[in-house]
């Protein structure tokens, strides 16, 4: 027996002889796939910060001397900050939907934030009038869109997801219906709307950090802490959950309560995000395509700091390029729409499918 064993070594020595790679079982194949993944990441998140620092004192009309500089530094602040949440938001929130629906082309948009949100600001306009508009905001409205997001996607879960035939392909079909249906209703609504009214609608419309007030921060931001902390530490349970629901409940775990799970959290991250900052309907799937080729690993306890820092190297560069070179402040989001509406469908043509 000694001697066929030494004779005949096992397939996989044989394979790391031959390869000349030490290989494991861990979130990486090689040593250097964890080595380019850290210097990668490292490297975004400094980018990140360039681009930030940049935003703050880059081309600051005021003269460091001069006692308006440090509140001109503070308004940029809270443009910072908000970039920040926003990318936190849609990084984590993308990724966990697209685990846990096992499809890597649907986003968390499908659910309808975007369409409820242009809802509720356009039926503010056309039932309220102009000074109701106006003065739809502040820290009341900012929690009356969280939670009326929230709650319309708590009723689609407990309503699709506890049934008897429920399934997430249904919530899905479901969310994309009323998404449309909410969309058709706010379309008609601002055709109605005087062209003042109109142009006044389609400033809150167009996702913009300059939506963002910093009266939201003491609110929002530990809400997107709490959320993020809970999707991080249910990371290994997401490796689970992206095997799809035979593989994850013959492994043992509970598949639907951890969708359900998981659902909850990524309604709260989109509906901060887009009460925040207004609809980024392209700008999560961006992000979560390039982490994926970034990353090379399945395990999610590095795939969200990957996305973390693709989302904010992305958001804020965009805004200094837009901002500083081009000299065009109010186009950034629809740059990163454009870009992102384009990749997702070259990963659609490539694919064949969804």
């Amino acid at each position: 027996m000694s001697e066929l064993t030494q004779s005949n070594p096992s397939p996989v020595r044989t394979q790391t002889r031959l390869s000349g790679k030490r290989r494991s079982s861990g979130a990486f194949r090689t040593p250097k796939e964890v080595r380019n993944y850290w210097l990668l990441l490292v490297t975004l998140l400094l980018l990140g910060l360039l681009a930030s620092y940049g935003l703050l004192v880059y081309n600051n009309p005021v003269p460091v001397t001069s006692p308006s500089f440090i509140p001109v530094v503070k308004r940029r602040t809270v443009a910072i900050a908000a970039m920040l949440i926003a990318a936190v938001c849609q990084s984590l929130a993308t990724v966990s939907f697209q685990s846990i629906t096992n499809n890597r082309i649907i986003t968390p948009s499908l659910l309808g934030f975007e369409a409820l949100y242009s809802t509720i600001h356009t039926s503010t306009l056309f039932f309220l009038g102009t000074a109701a508009f106006v003065n739809f905001s502040g820290v009341d409205s900012f929690l009356y869109q969280v939670a009326a997001m929230v709650l319309m996607c708590l009723i689609l879960y407990g309503w699709l997801l506890s049934g008897k035939y429920g399934n997430l392909q249904i919530l899905l079909l479901v969310g994309i219906i009323m998404g449309t249906g909410l969309g058709s209703v706010s379309a008609f609504m601002r055709r109605l709307l005087a062209p003042s009214e109109f142009d006044l609608l389609q400033t809150r419309l167009f996702a913009s950090v300059n939506n963002a007030d910093a009266a939201y921060f003491p609110i929002a931001i530990p809400i997107v802490v709490v959320a993020a902390v809970l999707l991080l530490a249910n990371a290994k349970r997401l490796n689970l959950l992206s095997l799809g629901r035979e593989v994850s409940t013959s492994l043992g775990s509970r598949h639907k309560a951890g969708v359900i799970y998981v659902l909850v959290l990524v309604s709260i991250l989109m509906a901060v995000s887009t009460a925040l900052v207004g609809p980024l309907t392209f700008y999560g799937f961006l992000v979560a395509t390039l982490t994926y080729q970034a990353a090379r690993t399945y395990d999610h306890r590095y795939v969200f700091p990957m996305a973390f820092a693709i989302a904010f190297v992305i958001i804020t560069s965009a805004y200094f390029i837009m901002n500083h070179v081009f000299h065009a402040q109010g186009v950034v989001s629809i740059i990163i729409e454009l870009f992102g509406g384009i990749l997702f469908l070259i990963v659609i043509l490539r694919r064949g499918s969804l």
